[in-house]
C-alpha cells in the first residue's frame, strides 16, 4: 500500500517537474484524514492489551518473576503490547530465526550447496588405484539418502573398489555430524550396501523402489585434509536441497547441527547477529549470539528483535512464491517436530525455543482484522511445560478475539523434499 502511494506521489511530482503540463484542477481534492486509503488498523486494541496483562498476571500468580517474561505484539502498522520488549533475553532456538535471516541475506532461496567428489590415480575394470576425496561445501542436510544416491552415481561411473583412502576435505558433515572423521566413517558405510546397518536400511526404504543398492568398497584409511591434491580429478558435483527447503526442515525440527553449519557458512555468530540486526532494522544491542543454533543461555535476543527478524524475512521473500510460513512450522499443517503436542490455533506459524529454564515462542498470526500479527513470548524460569501451556492458552485467546485465516499461509507450503534425488549428482562440464 505504501509503495503504491509513493509511486502515485512520484507521478504527480514528475508531471510538475517536467513533461506534460497538468492543471491543478485535474486532481480531485481529497480529505486526507478520512480518506479510505488511510483507513488502516493502526489504532491500539484495548482487549489485546488486557489479554497481555492477564497473561503476565497469571504467570506472576504461578510464581514467576514478571520482569523475566518478554512479550511483543505488533502488526505492520502498530505495536499492540509489550513487556521487557527491548531487553535481550535468553532466547534458545529463536536464534534460528536470526540464522535463517542471515542465510537468506547471503544466498537466494534456490541456492544449493555443492559437495564435490574427486579421485586420484587410475581407474581400470572398476578398480580405482588411488584415493577417493570428498570436498564439502557446507551442506547442512547431507544424510543417508544423499550418500546412497552418491554411491550409485559413483557405481555408474564404473567405480566399485577404491584401493586408496577416503579423504574428507573442507566443510563436510554427514548426518548432522560435524566431526569429519565420523562423517567419513558414515560415508564409507553408506557407499557399500554390504555394510549397511538397520538404520541405513531404514533410510533406503524412503527411496523409490527402483533405487539400486550401491556397492563401493574402500580398502584404505579414512583421512581428513585441509587441501585438495593438485592431481585430483573432479568426478561428480552433488547439489544439496534448495536453501528454502533446508531452512524449512531446520526450523520444523529445530535441528541444532543444521543451524550451526549454516551459521558457520555465513561467517559465524557475530556475522549472523550483525546481519540480522541490519536486515531487521533494530539496534545491534538487542541481539547477542555465541552460535547459530541457540544452544547456550548466552544467546540473547529481545522480543522486539525476534518479531522484527520475522518481518524482515517476510519482506525478503516478497518476490518468491512462498512466505515465512513456508520456512517455519504451521499449526494445522505440520504435526511433527516442535509443533507436536502443542495446542496452537490452526494457521499460526511459529518458531519455538527451549533450554533448561527458557521457553520461547515467536511467529505470525494471519488475522482478518489486522492482517499479519507478529508476536514473541520469551519465558524464563523453571517449568517448561507450564510455560508452553500458558503460551498456547494466550494464542488461543488471541485467536478467539480475532478471526484467524489459516488458508492465508497454509496453502503456500513448499512441496515435500526428495532426499536422495539422483538428478542432483551431476557430471563436471568440460
Amino acid at each position: 500500500m505504501i509503495k503504491g502511494l509513493l509511486l502515485a506521489g512520484m507521478g504527480i511530482a514528475l508531471s510538475f517537474l517536467g513533461g506534460q503540463k497538468t492543471s491543478l484542477e485535474s486532481f480531485p481534492l481529497v480529505n486526507w484524514p478520512t480518506a479510505k486509503v488511510f483507513n488502516v488498523p493502526s489504532d491500539p486494541d484495548p482487549q489485546v492489551a488486557q489479554l497481555i496483562e492477564n497473561y503476565l498476571t497469571r504467570l506472576t500468580q504461578l510464581g514467576y518473576d514478571r520482569h523475566r517474561q518478554g512479550v511483543w505484539l505488533q502488526t505492520e502498522w502498530a505495536a499492540l503490547g509489550e513487556n521487557q520488549a527491548y531487553l535481550p533475553l535468553s532466547a534458545a532456538s529463536l536464534t534460528k530465526i536470526a540464522t535463517s535471516l542471515a542465510a537468506l541475506e547471503t544466498w537466494n532461496t534456490d541456492y544449493r550447496f555443492i559437495t564435490e567428489i574427486y579421485t586420484t590415480g587410475t581407474l581400470e575394470n572398476g578398480v580405482l588405484r588411488g584415493d577417493l576425496l570428498i570436498r564439502g561445501g557446507h551442506d547442512p542436510f547431507f544424510v543417508w539418502e544423499e550418500a546412497i544416491a552418491l554411491g550409485n552415481a559413483l557405481n555408474q561411473l564404473g567405480i566399485r573398489q577404491v584401493k586408496g583412502n577416503l579423504i574428507i576435505v573442507g566443510n563436510f558433515a554427514m548426518n548432522f555430524q560435524e566431526n569429519n572423521q565420523k562423517s567419513a566413517e558414515a560415508v564409507k558405510v553408506a557407499l557399500d550396501s554390504r555394510k549397511w546397518t538397520p538404520l541405513v536400511e531404514k533410510a533406503y526404504g524412503n527411496l523409490p523402489l527402483s533405487t539400486p543398492r550401491p556397492l563401493l568398497s574402500i580398502a584404505g584409511q579414512l583421512q581428513v585434509s585441509s587441501v585438495l591434491p593438485s592431481e585430483a580429478q573432479l568426478r561428480l558435483s552433488h547439489q544439496s536441497l534448495t536453501l528454502a527447503e533446508i531452512l524449512k526442515q531446520m526450523n520444523i525440527y529445530s535441528n541444532n547441527a543444521m543451524a550451526e553449519i549454516l551459521g558457520q557458512a555465513v561467517g559465524g555468530a557475530k556475522v549472523v547477529a550483525q546481519t540480522a540486526a541490519r536486515a531487521g532494522k533494530f539496534s545491534p544491542d538487542e541481539i547477542q549470539l555465541i552460535n547459530g543454533s541457540g544452544l547456550g543461555v548466552e544467546n540473547r535476543i529481545s522480543p522486539h528483535a525476534a518479531a522484527k527478524m520475522l518481518i524482515a524475512l517476510e519482506e525478503k521473500l516478497e518476490d518468491n512464491p512462498f512466505s515465512v510460513a513456508d520456512l517455519f512450522p504451521v499449526a494445522g499443517r505440520d504435526r511433527t517436530g516442535t509443533m507436536q503436542w502443542r495446542a496452537i490455533p490452526e494457521g499460526v506459524a511459529i518458531k519455538t525455543g527451549t533450554l533448561n529454564q527458557v521457553s520461547a515462542l515467536a511467529g505470525l498470526i494471519p488475522t482478518e482484522e489486522r492482517g499479519y500479527v507478529w508476536f514473541t513470548l520469551i519465558n524464563s524460569g523453571s517449568g517448561i511445560e507450564r510455560f508452553r501451556a500458558e503460551q498456547d492458552r494466550f494464542l488461543q485467546q488471541i485467536g478467539n478475539h480475532w478471526h484467524i485465516i489459516p488458508s492465508n499461509i497454509i496453502d503456500t507450503s513448499i512441496s515435500e523434499v526428495f532426499l536422495g534425488d539422483p538428478t542432483r549428482n551431476q557430471l563436471p562440464v568440460h
